[in-house]
């Protein structure tokens, strides 16, 4: 789409008032934001891949804790199913991240931690590399304007929303640490049973994802104590975009709103 076209429909979609709810992620070469039937990627050359997102079986999203778990699948469907978003390399890292928390509950407490430590350092290399903490800026500010109704205004560069948001996936790591230390310790059964480390991981996201969601439904100002953090990390995870950048971040918008609403 021409800037012309992309600015044209940013203004039809603020017209429409109640806009989807969307998310996304930053790329070191772009922004990929999701709605819960599409997902686009808009790179920083002007490229744009697009794809539908694979939502959880019904049955599983009415089930408490496995729906969680099944909602955090489900979101990694463009890295691995989108093309042009992961490259093979990065795809088989992603899935070596995944998994490795699971062996790191079998190892000898010595060599566990300095393993943690050294995949979450690789983790971090790998997420924050290139332009991504402007572009994660980029991607929270382009939600936010959406959520505002003010895109036209931050693609004209009148408007500029805040670039830190209680949805972003900082927040959600935030809270894993904690829930997952509590579980290992409350855990009934040996840690060296063969299925302690699967269920313990599992069992720790899926209590986080239930919390996260539990917080961010709440209006209770003492539930958005548990954000705290999360937005705090946020100071090192993102960075001030320029209007590039937010550009890059509302082109991908533009592209699911297109998609969603037919405007």
């Amino acid at each position: 789409m021409r800037d012309a076209d992309v600015r044209d429909l940013l203004v039809r979609a603020d017209e429409r008032g109640v806009l989807p709810r969307l998310g996304g992620m930053a790329r070191a070469g772009g922004v990929v934001i999701v709605s819960p039937r599409y997902w686009a990627f808009a790179t920083t050359d002007g490229a744009l891949h697009e794809g539908t997102m694979s939502g959880a079986p019904t049955g599983m999203r009415r089930v408490p804790l496995v729906r969680g778990v099944a909602k955090l699948v489900a979101s990694m469907a463009p890295l691995f199913r989108g093309r042009g978003v992961a490259g093979t390399g990065e795809r088989a890292f992603l899935v070596f991240a995944l998994v490795a928390p699971l062996f790191a509950f079998a190892m000898p407490g010595a060599a566990r931690w300095p393993f943690a430590v050294a995949l979450t350092g690789a983790i971090l290399l790998w997420l924050l590399r290139g332009r991504t903490l402007h572009l994660h800026g980029a991607e929270h500010r382009a939600i936010a304007a959406v959520e505002a109704n003010a895109l036209a205004a931050t693609w004209d560069g009148a408007a500029r929303p805040t670039r830190f948001s209680p949805r972003c996936g900082t927040n959600f790591a935030a809270l894993v640490l904690p829930v997952t230390l509590g579980a290992e310790r409350l855990w009934p059964l040996p840690a060296g049973a063969v299925l302690t480390p699967l269920a313990v991981t599992l069992v720790s996201l899926a209590l986080t994802m239930e919390l996260w969601h539990a917080v961010q439904a709440s209006r209770h100002r003492v539930a958005r104590v548990f954000l705290l953090p999360g937005l705090a990390l946020q100071r090192l995870t993102t960075r001030e975009p320029s209007p590039a950048e937010t550009r890059v971040a509302l082109r991908a918008v533009a592209s699911v709103l297109q998609r969603e609403l037919s405007v």
